[in-house]
């Protein structure tokens, strides 16, 4: 049996569990689309690494990659809104 699946569905029921108790007590959605979003890229990244069976060093690019697709992406769209903001 593969372990990407348990994984995956302790991090999903953990992290929605969290959001709704953060949801409670403070009334913003945006705790529960970052753990749902963290939830995501784990099981994301423990599927490729389960089905593809890749290397420590390439998860450590993969992992490097994305980490570094994300900041970029971040920071354009930060840059992007405080644009339309003036």
């Amino acid at each position: 049996m593969a372990w990407y699946p348990v994984l995956g569905h302790a991090l999903f029921w953990g992290s929605l569990v969290l959001g709704i108790v953060l949801f409670i007590r403070k009334r913003k959605w945006f705790p529960i689309l970052y753990l749902a979003s963290i939830a995501f890229y784990a099981f994301t990244v423990g599927f490729v690494i389960d089905v593809f069976d890749v290397t420590r060093e390439i998860v450590l690019l993969l992992l490097a990659f994305s980490s570094a697709l994300m900041m970029g992406l971040g920071y354009y769209l930060s840059r992007e809104k405080s644009r339309k903001r003036k």
